[in-house]
């Protein structure tokens, strides 16, 4: 296991996941606290660096893409100190920051994880319900509706349509923006039927940022919608389901069953499979650890 402790949180690999907990200090911005823990499956990770500095060093966990709703809502737009997948580390632990870095590409390789784009979320999304209230309204989403409610700063049109709701199965995706110099960002809703590209300030289905400390929540509520939305990448005919877990007596086939040692594409999917079985809970520790270990006898 590696870990490591700072003041903007603490990261922890256990060989499956990254566990990381931010810090609850006056410095660690209001997203990361908001969102709390993620645990991060290997399976989701594309690469890890660290960044040394005289200061301060960076620790950088680079996800794949597809695999995670708030990435796929935010596009690289976070800013340091809201990135989740970022931690700050003091220079007397880089020697430590260096190590748990290491740790987890090892970890990358030994399991052969691809760095490319995924058809499915691996990460759930922040948990609802949730509401936001930043720029000229409120967003609100309980998991089956968001719903817009408009203040004080709101255009007069945009507000004079009163508070809007929109069924989950209408919206059709997501578009977040941060606040940018003089320009203002935006969290925008893409409604089925109502086609627009309308300015912020006057779209009924959007919440305009004028880019003060809430803002970035926004980007929060827009990927719990995202994480129920069907994935960009999945193929058309699918509809969007959570696939049921395996029964435990997988565990009982995966030695006996086990394909021949030269096909290691077989293999690997089968290691992907037990550590969704243990994830959901079906496959206790030593369970997985037992089977894991037959599995990789055979490469």
């Amino acid at each position: 296991m590696a870990e490591i402790f700072q003041k903007d949180g603490t990261w922890t690999f256990d060989g499956d996941a990254i566990r990381i907990v931010p810090g609850r200090e006056r410095g660690v911005h209001l997203v990361r606290q908001t969102l709390g823990e993620l645990t991060v499956p290997l399976e989701a990770v594309a690469g890890i660096s660290f960044e040394p500095g005289r200061k301060a060093g960076r620790l950088r966990l680079r996800l794949r893409e597809g695999a995670d709703p708030l990435s796929q809502v935010t596009r690289g737009r976070m800013a340091d100190a809201i990135d989740p997948y970022q931690l700050k580390t003091e220079p007397d632990r880089a020697g430590v920051a260096e190590y748990f870095a290491e740790e987890v590409r090892t970890a990358l390789l030994l399991e052969q994880v691809p760095d490319g784009p995924t058809d499915r979320y691996l990460l759930p999304g922040p948990a609802v319900p949730l509401a936001v209230g930043a720029g000229d309204g409120t967003a609100s989403f309980d998991g089956e509706r968001v719903r817009l409610e408009w203040n004080w700063v709101t255009d007069d049109g945009k507000a004079s349509g009163g508070p809007r709701e929109l069924a989950l199965a209408d919206v059709t995706g997501v578009e977040w923006l941060p606040s940018i110099g003089l320009e203002n960002g935006y969290l925008r809703f893409l409604v089925r039927g109502a086609p627009t590209k309308t300015p912020a300030k006057h779209d009924p289905n959007a919440i305009e940022l004028f880019g003060f400390k809430k803002d970035g929540l926004m980007a929060l509520l827009g990927a719990a919608v995202t994480a129920r939305l069907p994935h960009p990448a999945a193929p058309v005919h699918e509809v969007p389901a959570v696939t049921a877990p395996a029964p435990a007596a997988a565990l009982d086939r995966a030695p006996s069953d086990a394909p021949p040692a030269d096909d290691h594409d077989t293999l690997l999917r089968r290691l992907r499979e037990l550590g969704e079985l243990h994830r959901s809970g079906i496959l206790t520790d030593e369970e997985f650890a037992a089977a894991k270990q037959a599995i990789l006898q055979r490469f």
